[in-house]
C-alpha cells in the first residue's frame, strides 16, 4: 500500500468500506436454492460476490484502456459487457458445471 498512487489508494479505501447486505444475500440464497442460509454461509458468498464484482471492474478497466479511452471516464455498460464477455471466454461457461477430460478425481 505505500506504493500506492492517491488514486488508488482511494479506490482501495472504498473497495475496504463496500459490502453487499448480508440479509439481501440470505434472501437471495434462500430464493435460489430453497436453503436459509445462516450468517457465516451469507457472509462468504457475499464476499464471493465483492470480488467478482471487483474482477469485473478491473476487467472493464483494461477495456477501457484498449478501447483509447482516458481512464477517468467512467465505466460504461459497454465495458462490463465486453468485460464478462471476456470472463467468460477465460473461465467457460458460467453457471453450469464443466466436463473435465482426463484424470478423474476421487476414484476408486
Amino acid at each position: 500500500m505505500d506504493h500506492f498512487t492517491p488514486e488508488q489508494f482511494e479506490r482501495y479505501e472504498a473497495y475496504r468500506r463496500s459490502a453487499f447486505p448480508k440479509q439481501s444475500i440470505r434472501k437471495m440464497i434462500q430464493q435460489t436454492t430453497n436453503y436459509t442460509a445462516s450468517q457465516p454461509v451469507a457472509q462468504v458468498v457475499a464476499g464471493f460476490a465483492k470480488v467478482f464484482v471487483g474482477e469485473m471492474v478491473e476487467k472493464a478497466r483494461a477495456v477501457q484502456a484498449s478501447w483509447g479511452e482516458p481512464p477517468e471516464t467512467p465505466l460504461s455498460p459497454e465495458h462490463l459487457r465486453e468485460a464478462y464477455r471476456i470472463y467468460q471466454q477465460e473461465t467457460g461457461a458460467i453457471g453450469a458445471a464443466r466436463v473435465h477430460k482426463g484424470k478423474k478425481l476421487f476414484v476408486r
